[in-house]
């Protein structure tokens, strides 16, 4: 994953591409309305991260905001060492579904739908407002006040859009978690937050199974007692019911009223999303309704360029912020196009089928999917992807084979772009940009707007080399706070405790001289070996690229006295066996791509990988069981994908070595 300035780009960005594009209408906005002239789009950065309070200013404009109260200043610094308590926009009211539903038209569906039960189907503008209008009433009359908390259990279906939509129309919180979580991990995010009101569906289906959840939505009832109403979305069923709580078609088929939107503080709560709980408790961390309006403005029509009337899909579930994420495609006046399922069942093809199906023009999903892809030797249909004219990924690094295979087997001249943020901000720190090209393993650019450094060991920043990912000034999307953490004490353990006043994000980052980004996996994970640190994503872009191995894992191991022990855990192809020569083959694959140092002390076969719910290999805690840790204590089993992939790793130390 070496950046070499003298490569060939994938792709470059057409001149029509260049021309057309929202961020060309930008730099023409700022050249007319104040002057501003930039000759690149690394100009352009510089003073977004600079002169900050004036970037963000001219987004309000640029983008129209709408704020039912004249806001007073653009932005006050927090009072304390960090970032936390940094205000923006002081004194403004708005509504993120306010703006959404500028939107509205009779010339295109508003939401496209598809699921493994039921065929296409389209819900227009006029319908989704009608549902919203109705869901708010009734919110309104059991008297759900803004600040209080509206829970979901929900496939991503046009429901879950629906509700949100109508928790923010009246001032309320959201919150979701995907029907396919644990009981117990349910629970322990939302009891954090006391809702008021849950939405649940009676159950759900994944890889050609459906899954009855009536009984478990009782349980929960009795686990959140702060809840007064629930609202039973019968998804599996028709007929379906459950004891105390009400139908959401009695709901829809009540009067219609219309809707109205309740005007909002900038700093008030949007939604509580929640890290992955594979190092500790849920954190619930609260994003503000007017930093993730003005920052997925920035995000879906600046760096992804997505227009008015084009079709947008990322393929998610509620439990992951990509869901949140997507909703702005709304907001920038694009249909969003949702998918409930697996995204192998029947096979591979089913989402370049519905790309195709469904004309969309933004495809999106996690790395480990298209490199699932890869290594399925897919090759997609051209037809199937006459729309698409971006591919975005993220979750995970995106190997530079992954790159490649997407050019090669997928679409030459489409533009990949690969994502990086998270949970944290509901957003990207460094992303895509439709003024620069393509290279294998390097994501373009350092978002606008996103002041982000690579440190050192002494806190510098650094070009060049590997180095913490690091953010320097506010954002507006950053947290504005953890629910229940009144002293910020979770908060500023997270994100300032290594760098003081600097957010460390910990991604192990490298910045190019060209001023893309690549990312190394977390830092949390780096193999510390010889006193070099080594990025995991270096060892799974060697390990991988060989064909007998289809997932792989590695973790460092210290020693009391001082020495380490580096094992690799690879999971193999079908019918392959790993052998003396394979093991030669890897060991020398390592060693020649990268340095001796890369090269394991062992390598074990497993049958797979554990991997969190939005896709991420659970490097951590595999270590920390290695190293003799109780697995209740190190993660929760509810948070991942495939929970019994770790019982492998249980004992597997001994006095020795690896047994």
């Amino acid at each position: 994953m070496s950046s070499n300035l003298t490569q060939q780009p994938l792709w470059k960005p057409s001149r029509a591409l260049m021309e057309q594009s929202n961020l060309k209408k930008y730099l023409d906005w700022l050249f007319v309305k104040k002057g501003l002239y930039f000759r690149d789009y690394h100009d352009l950065w510089e003073w977004s991260v600079t002169d900050v309070e004036d970037f963000w200013e001219t987004l309000w404009h640029f983008f129209q905001i709408k704020s039912h109260d004249l806001y007073l200043e653009v932005l006050r610094r927090a009072d304390g060492p960090d970032m936390i308590g940094t205000r923006w926009f002081s004194r403004s009211t708005l509504n993120y579904a306010e703006h959404i539903f500028r939107n509205k038209t009779r010339d295109r569906p508003a939401l496209i739908f598809q699921s493994e039960r039921q065929p296409l189907t389209e819900l227009s503008w006029e319908e989704l407002e009608e549902q919203v209008a109705a869901l708010a009433a009734w919110l309104r009359r059991k008297g759900i006040r803004p600040g209080d908390r509206v829970a979901a259990v929900l496939p991503n279906i046009p429901q879950a859009v629906v509700a949100f939509l109508a928790t923010n129309a009246i001032g309320a919180v959201w919150s979701s978690c995907s029907p396919d979580f644990g009981h117990a991990s349910i629970v322990e995010r939302f009891r954090q937050i006391e809702p008021k009101v849950l939405l649940a569906a009676d159950g759900y289906t994944y890889n050609g199974k459906t899954y009855d959840k009536t009984a478990a939505l009782r349980d929960l009832l009795n686990a959140l007692p702060s809840v007064n109403h629930a609202v039973l979305v019968p998804y599996l069923d028709s007929d379906a019911s459950v004891e105390g709580t009400t139908s959401w078609d009695d709901i829809q088929y009540s009067p219609a009223v219309p809707l109205e939107f309740e005007p909002l503080p900038f700093e008030h709560p949007l939604w509580v999303l929640y890290s992955s709980g594979t190092t500790g408790k849920p954190k619930a961390i609260t994003h503000s309704v007017g930093g993730c309006l003005l920052e997925h403005y920035k995000a879906l029509a600046l760096h992804q360029n997505v227009q008015p009337g084009e079709r947008y899909f990322w393929y998610s579930t509620t439990g992951w912020m990509m869901w949140n994420y997507s909703l702005a495609s709304l907001l920038v006046g694009a249909t969003l196009v949702l998918y409930d399922g697996a995204a192998a069942f029947p096979n591979l093809q089913v989402l370049w089928t519905l790309a195709e199906k469904a004309k969309i023009n933004h495809f999106g999903g996690g790395a480990a999917y298209f490199i699932a892809c890869m290594k399925a030797e897919l090759s997609v249909p051209t037809e199937r992807l006459r729309h698409v004219q971006t591919i975005g990924s993220t979750g995970s690094p995106l190997t530079p084979d992954a790159y490649e295979w997407i050019y090669q087997r997928v679409k030459k001249d489409v533009w990949l772009i690969s994502l990086s943020g998270g949970t944290d901000v509901c957003s990207a720190f460094v992303g895509g940009c439709p003024l620069l090209p393509v290279y294998a393993g390097e994501i373009q650019c350092r978002m606008l707007g996103c002041r982000l450094e690579a440190f050192d060991e002494e806190g510098k920043s650094v070009r060049g080399q590997l180095g913490e990912m690091v953010i320097t000034q506010p954002m507006p999307s950053m947290p504005i706070y953890f629910w229940n953490d009144p002293d910020h004490e979770r908060y500023r353990s997270s994100y300032f405790a290594m760098y003081p006043g600097q957010w460390r994000h910990g991604d192990w980052i490298k910045i190019s001289a060209r001023g893309s980004v690549i990312i190394y996996g977390r830092s949390d994970a780096t193999l510390n070996r010889g006193g070099v640190r080594i990025g995991t994503a270096e060892v799974y872009n060697a390990v991988e690229a060989i064909e007998e191995v289809k997932d792989s894992l590695v973790v460092y191991l210290e020693r009391e006295d001082g020495s380490g022990f580096m094992p690799l855990f690879v999971v193999l192809a079908e019918g392959v066996s790993l052998t003396d020569e394979l093991k030669a083959r890897i060991n020398e694959s390592l060693r020649n791509q990268y340095s001796p140092r890369h090269v394991p002390d062992a390598i074990v076969a497993i049958s797979e990988v554990p991997y969190t719910m939005s896709g991420k290999k659970v490097e951590a805690p595999v270590k920390k069981i290695l190293m003799g840790q109780d697995v209740a204590r190190v993660v929760s089993r509810d948070t991942l994908r495939n929970p019994a992939a770790l019982d492998r790793f249980v004992g597997m130390m001994a006095p020795k070595g690896l047994v």
